[in-house]
């Protein structure tokens, strides 16, 4: 929200107080769950920010009294491939390791983002970023960064976002994804091992493959914190029959106006000795306050369907009554910041009203005066299927493909050679990842599935033109059934310093043959 006038600092200041409470807890270390920034290339006034805030705590002349014990150089995928405290040119009080998560997560010619750069600045430790191996469905191998504090050994796995269907397919595949354990040493048996994992992927979804199941996870792990999932759900929970507990930190801000944002938010301080552990969760205080409810229309026996002005009336006490729930929960000393307020209304039977009129009256009084009121009816459906329908609850990513196929089906397009899901995958990486190549490597990659799949044909010179045409039909069409079978195997369509260079190379010789004429 960084061009919102009222709630452009707000990220900054959340941010700030988490470091902040690392400094004065004197913890050891700052574990962060993925998406530290809202998209991959960020504006610069965000990163000089951000920068400025991990320089003013984490760089200072307290001792880091921790020692990385395994191979740093396979932990830290970096020039310098060494954990950010012991670079002899910096002081750093305060180590922070971060994994990327859907938002900033690597992309382009040379797989970075934003979180790249902090790496590079010595300010972060990023960790936890995989290379997809191996063909078909892939392979990723998870090395965990050993640290030893006195008697206590930590092993800590990081597992930065992949797509959830191709990994969700990864965890079903035999050998697809291997859990690297640390070699017995004098003293420390691989079972005195405390064992975190930190991932972001989704974890609660109506559809069972575009989410990662807790029970994929191996046993050996003794504690979870996931990310991605917006709702502060910070007390450990733990897993029947798995053996572990897994915290859900949340967002520090509120970035959508849904119910589950509307909670407290929290950090986990985690105290770990030898095997055992001590959660204390600390509220964050600097959060703009955010009051959500819900109403029926229907239900209310104070309201006229036939007079509009019992609904304005009705919904003004609403919007009032929330105001002062949240001035009355207000910390005494702490700065006062507008609320955040959001009505869903449930207008069944009854007609709407402008939102942004509505709000006209609340400028001054609420952060959010233009979306304080949204509309939605009722469905005759079953809650479940409702709740895939409710628009807030969806994230931008889980409607790219719909969107596509409804596309491509309402104007009767007949796809060649392009498969949607391939096209969809484009799609993505060009918008959210800024991968100006997306659209090229994806019909590249295409051209040369086809070719390659009738290059196999023994008769291939035989073919007429038209027999040509319906062989390229009938390679897509096998191409499209191997993916439905595999969904999970759809490549990712980022941009290659060879395909730039092929794109290059024939613009030379194109440049070259204009000169020869």
């Amino acid at each position: 929200m960084e061009k919102d006038e009222i709630r452009r600092h707000d990220s900054f200041q959340s941010f700030d107080e988490i470091c902040s409470i690392a400094e004065e807890k004197r913890v050891d270390f700052l574990l962060l769950g993925g998406d530290l920034f809202h998209e991959n290339k960020p504006s610069r006034s965000t990163l000089v920010k951000a920068i400025e805030i991990l320089r003013r705590h984490c760089l200072n002349d307290q001792p880091v009294q921790f020692q990385v014990v395994s191979d740093q150089t396979v932990n830290f995928q970096n020039a310098f491939g060494h954990v950010n405290y012991e670079d002899p040119h910096f002081n750093v009080g305060l180590p922070v390791f971060s994994i990327h998560g859907n938002h900033d997560d690597p992309a382009g010619v040379d797989n970075l983002s934003a979180v790249d750069i902090l790496s590079a600045c010595n300010l972060v430790n990023d960790f936890g970023k995989m290379v997809l191996g191996g063909s078909g469905v892939g392979q990723i191998t998870l090395y965990p960064i050993l640290i030893r504090k006195g008697s206590t050994a930590l092993a800590l796995y990081g597992l930065g976002n992949i797509r959830d269907e191709r990994l969700n397919r990864m965890f079903q595949t035999p050998h697809a994804v291997q859990w690297m354990r640390p070699e017995p040493q004098e003293g420390c048996e691989v079972s005195d091992w405390f064992n975190i994992l930190v991932l972001h992927q989704n974890r609660v979804k109506m559809n069972a493959k575009n989410a990662i199941n807790e029970r994929f996870l191996p046993r050996f792990l003794d504690f979870i914190v996931w990310g991605h999932e917006h709702e502060c759900l910070i007390d450990p929970q733990e897993v029947p029959g798995m053996g572990f507990h897994i915290t859900q930190p949340g967002s520090s801000v509120a970035t959508s106006l849904i119910d589950g944002e509307s909670k407290p938010k929290h950090v986990l301080l985690l105290e770990i000795k030898g095997n055992q552990y001590r959660p204390n969760k600390i509220p964050l205080t600097s959060v703009r306050p955010f009051e959500y409810t819900e109403v029926v229309l229907k239900d209310e026996p104070d309201i006229d369907p036939n007079d509009q002005n019992s609904i304005l009336e009705h919904l003004d006490k609403v919007v009032s009554g929330l105001i002062e729930k949240s001035n009355r929960k207000a910390v005494n000393g702490s700065e006062r910041k507008l609320p955040l307020v959001r009505v869903k209304v449930d207008y069944s039977g009854f007609t709407t009203i402008n939102p942004q009129r509505f709000g006209q009256k609340y400028v001054g009084k609420v952060a959010n005066p233009q979306d304080i009121l949204i509309f939605s009816k009722s469905s005759k459906r079953s809650q479940k299927e409702a709740k895939i329908d409710d628009s807030e609850s969806l994230r931008p990513e889980e409607l790219n493909q719909q969107n596509i196929e409804a596309l491509v089906a309402e104007n009767n397009l007949k796809m060649e050679i392009l498969s949607v899901n391939d096209l969809d995958v484009a799609l993505h990486n060009f918008v959210n990842k800024d991968d100006k190549m997306a659209f090229y490597n994806c019909l590249h990659y295409n051209l040369e599935e086809t070719r390659k799949k009738i290059g196999k044909d023994s008769d291939v010179s035989k073919f007429e033109e038209e027999d040509l045409i319906l062989k390229v039909g009938e390679c897509l069409e096998e191409r499209v059934k191997e993916r439905s079978s595999h969904p999970t195997d759809t490549p990712q369509f980022t941009s290659s310093m060879q395909s730039i260079e092929n794109i290059r190379s024939k613009n030379v010789n194109r440049n070259r043959k204009c000169s020869l004429l």
